[in-house]
């Protein structure tokens, strides 16, 4: 059967953009865009690539995700495994495969990448702390989720193409949310929806974009994001501070009661409290929308 595409629309993208027309037009309205030549004056942007990783970082013992489904085996952000940085890379150049690295300092672990980079005068209140990297393999994806402090992002991509399809929170009522997470039901392909089992999906509007090395994706608070390495690469990103108390009081509530409250659970009750979960996505969306089954 034919399966119909979500409604989906290319997010705008900008050449190069001032301080004050990515406030006014992006930041303020809180709406998505690529630049695509915000960093092209970072070292990093002539000098990153998986090569240079592999020869700066192999030594380093990187934790590794793949795709398999949540379980109560896990804590939250819990790491599959580890692997030398030097092996997970040749194992990206091999070909596809699951792996992926997510949120790794590896600034820290390696301080001269830290002179590659520097944080743009955009007007973001960035966090100044190391920023975060992510990479992944051909074909690795990370299921549709936002982030647990409420961020303002700017992702930026390096070595290859990334697919990236976003949501604005004010979609969360459609996307299927787990309660007591920050995730979409990890069944549901974005790319490709089954509306037959999850037919409030067809009310979402997102937007969707493809980055390539040295693009920029501004991200808005809150806003769901789903990735997908259409070729080996990885990816940087800066946070900045929540624009208003409201979604500052949600980070706060995310990072002290939610998180911990999940992770009692999955201790107490296992992979109960996994299936509880996940049946009341659809439980709650489909009582919401009138949606009988």
């Amino acid at each position: 059967m034919k399966k119909d595409k979500m409604k989906l629309t290319q997010i705008p993208r900008e050449k190069t953009i001032s301080k004050e027309d990515f406030r006014r037009k992006y930041v303020q309205p809180q709406k998505p865009v690529v630049i695509e030549k915000l960093i092209e004056d970072w070292p990093a942007y002539k000098k990153w690539d998986l090569d240079y990783i592999e020869k700066i970082a192999g030594d380093k013992t990187v934790p590794l995700y793949d795709d398999r489904p949540i379980s109560s085996k896990y804590k939250f952000n819990e790491p599959h495994t580890h692997m030398k940085m030097a092996d997970y890379i040749e194992l990206l150049k091999a070909g596809p495969t699951n792996y992926r690295v997510f949120l790794y300092n590896l600034l820290k672990e390696s301080p001269g990448l830290q002179k590659d980079f520097r944080y743009p005068d955009i007007g973001l209140r960035f966090l100044k702390q190391l920023p975060m990297l992510f990479f992944g393999g051909e074909n690795s994806s990370v299921f549709m989720h936002y982030d647990i402090d409420y961020a303002n992002i700017l992702h930026f991509h390096f070595h290859g193409k990334k697919q990236c399809i976003l949501f604005p929170p004010s979609e969360s009522k459609h996307l299927y949310k787990v309660p007591h997470a920050l995730i979409a039901r990890e069944d549901i392909d974005f790319d490709n929806p089954d509306y037959q089992k999850f037919p409030v999906l067809k009310k979402a509007k997102g937007y969707i974009t493809e980055l390539k090395h040295g693009e920029t994706l501004y991200m808005p608070e809150g806003y769901w994001h789903h990735m997908t390495y259409l070729t080996a690469g990885f990816s940087m990103s800066l946070r900045a501070t929540p624009r208003t108390l409201t979604n500052f009081s949600k980070a706060v509530y995310n990072l002290i009661f939610m998180r911990h409250f999940d992770n009692y659970m999955r201790k107490l009750r296992g992979q109960k409290w996994i299936d509880y979960k996940n049946e009341q996505a659809i439980k709650r969306t489909h009582k919401k929308h009138e949606v009988s089954r």
